[in-house]
């Protein structure tokens, strides 16, 4: 019988593991050095669902958060194919609002590809608005397509 999966902050020996569903869930993945470096930092909190199976611990999700001098900022967030639309983003993302709040952040920023439907869909759930874009941000998906949109949201705290 498989146990409850839970969200706990992942420390470097979770390295490997972060590194391989960031570059199995991203078109642009971060480098194993930009991970490395966010679960070392002293102002980062990186969380993670974890799914207890019988035989072993396998990383669902991750999710990276930066403490900013008045504001947090969530700069990752990947959840592995085999374990998306189950509510681990949203999870991950209950935790990370829970530690913004912690440390007295007066708002929770991000930035998502508009296309990105689910995402956009799964933060205006939970309250975040649209405050800015950045036009042209992220890389084209395709060779053919054009740079896409980066919408700015927040969720004051």
């Amino acid at each position: 019988m498989s146990a409850m999966p839970q969200v706990v902050v992942l420390t470097p020996d979770w390295h490997d593991a972060v590194v391989s569903v960031e570059q199995a869930g991203q078109s642009h993945p971060w480098s194993e050095g930009q991970l490395a470096e966010a679960l070392m930092a002293d102002d980062h909190e990186v969380v993670g669902m974890l799914s207890l199976g019988d035989d072993a611990e396998s990383l669902a999700g991750f999710a990276v958060l930066a403490r900013l001098p008045f504001e947090a900022e969530l700069q990752a967030i990947t959840v592995a194919a085999s374990a998306r639309r189950q509510g681990v983003a949203r999870a991950l993302l209950e935790r990370l609002i829970a530690t913004a709040s912690h440390w007295r952040s007066e708002r929770l920023l991000l930035e998502v590809r508009e296309s990105n439907a689910p995402a956009l869909a799964l933060y205006r759930g939970l309250g975040f608005v649209e405050e800015g874009r950045r036009r042209g941000y992220y890389p084209a998906l395709a060779v053919s397509a054009p740079r896409e949109d980066a919408l700015l949201m927040a969720l004051a705290l």
